[in-house]
C-alpha cells in the first residue's frame, strides 16, 4: 500500500497495473478494495469498469479515508467508502445487500502516507509518540506493549513477527531502559543492541516492523480475511493480495496452496476423510514482483509480491 500525502494527489500504488490486468474490472462487475488507503487501486478499478461497475472501499485509518474520498469523489454513487477493516466484508457486503463480488483486492502493511505522518509512529527516523496504530481510535500503542509485557514476551513478538537475530538482545535492552515512549528511544536501544552496526536497511527495520504487527494482530487479521474473501467472491472471481513481507506472503500462498486442493489430509493417510474440495484456481505460480522500473521510481516497493487465484 504506497502512496503519498503531498497535496492529497497521490502517486500511483503498487503492482497498479498488475493488478487490473488479474482483476478484469467491468462494468456491472462488483469489487471490494480492502485496505482502501488513498484510492489509488480503487480509482483505476472504477476507471476499468466504467459505465455501471461499484466499488466497496475499506479502511480502519480516517486520514486515509478522507483522502480516498476527494481522490474518487468524480466516480459519484459508483463508490461506498465505510471506515472498517476486511476482516468484515461480508457484514458490509450484507448491508449493501450484496451477495457476492467479482473481485477482492487486499493491499497489506504500511503506506507511505502513515509512514510520512509525524504524529503516528511508524517511522524510526523521526522522533514521534510510539504509537504504530493503524486506527489510532481504538487498540493499545505500541509503548504501552513494551512497557508492559515480560521480556520473554517482548522478545517472542520480536522474534515472530521479524524473525530478528537479536530479538533477545533488545527485548533486555527494552526491559533495562523502560518507561519508553518515543520511536527514538526505541530505533536508538536497537541500535545499541546491534553495537552501531548499519548494513543495508537500517537495524530497527524489523523491530519496528514486529512492534506494529502485534499492535494491529495483523497476521491474525490476513488469515480472517481470507476467508473472508473467499466467502465473498462470486465463482469466477478473483482474489489479488499484495504483501510486503515473508511472514504475510506465506501465509497467502499456503491458503491458496490449500484452497486449490480436493483433499488437505496428511500424506501418510491411506484413505481421505477431510470431505475438503478445491474452491480456487490460482493464477499466479509465482508470486508477482514490481518491475524494475518500479522500483527506480517507487523505492518502498521494492518487497511488494502479489498473488492471485480465481474462485471455481
Amino acid at each position: 500500500m504506497i502512496f503519498s500525502e503531498s497535496k492529497l494527489l497521490p502517486h500511483q500504488p503498487v503492482l497498479y497495473h498488475e493488478s487490473l490486468r488479474f482483476l478484469q474490472p467491468r462494468s456491472k462487475g462488483k469489487y471490494i478494495d480492502g485496505t482502501l488507503g488513498a484510492g489509488g487501486h480503487a480509482e483505476g478499478i472504477l476507471a476499468a469498469s466504467n459505465p455501471e461497475g461499484m466499488l466497496l472501499g475499506l479502511d480502519v485509518d480516517s486520514q486515509a479515508l478522507a483522502i480516498a474520498k476527494t481522490r474518487l469523489s468524480s466516480y459519484g454513487n459508483r463508490y461506498i467508502i465505510h471506515q472498517a477493516s476486511y476482516v468484515n466484508m461480508i457484514d458490509q457486503m450484507e448491508s449493501l445487500e450484496w451477495d457476492c463480488v467479482d473481485g477482492v483486492l487486499l493491499d497489506l502493511g504500511l503506506s507511505s502516507m502513515q509512514l510520512d505522518t509525524t504524529g503516528r509512529g511508524f517511522s524510526f527516523l523521526k522522533d514521534a509518540p510510539l504509537d504504530l496504530r493503524f486506527n489510532p481510535d481504538k487498540g493499545t500503542p505500541g509503548s504501552e506493549l513494551i512497557n508492559t509485557l515480560s521480556e520473554k514476551e517482548i522478545a517472542n513478538i520480536i522474534w515472530i513477527n521479524s524473525e530478528e537475530p537479536r530479538s533477545r538482545q533488545i527485548a533486555r535492552l527494552i526491559v533495562e531502559n523502560r518507561p519508553i515512549f518515543t520511536t527514538t528511544e526505541l530505533a536508538g536501544l536497537v541500535l545499541k543492541a546491534y553495537r552501531g552496526k548499519r548494513g543495508k536497511a537500517h537495524p530497527a527495520t524489523r523491530t519496528f516492523q514486529a512492534l506494529r504487527i502485534a499492535v494491529n494482530n495483523e497476521l491474525e487479521v490476513l488469515k480472517i480475511g481470507l476467508e473472508e474473501s473467499l466467502k465473498a467472491v462470486c465463482p469466477g472471481g478473483r482474489i489479488a493480495i499484495i504483501t510486503f513481507h515473508s511472514l504475510e506472503d506465506r501465509i497467502v500462498k499456503q491458503f491458496f496452496k490449500r484452497e486449490s486442493v480436493d483433499c488437505i489430509c496428511p500424506s501418510e493417510q491411506p484413505f481421505c476423510t477431510c470431505n475438503h474440495q478445491a474452491a480456487l484456481k490460482v493464477l499466479t505460480k509465482k508470486a508477482l514482483k514490481p518491475s524494475q522500473e518500479e522500483i527506480v521510481n517507487n523505492p518502498r516497493s521494492r518487497s511488494a509480491k502479489m498473488r492471485v487465484a480465481e474462485k471455481i
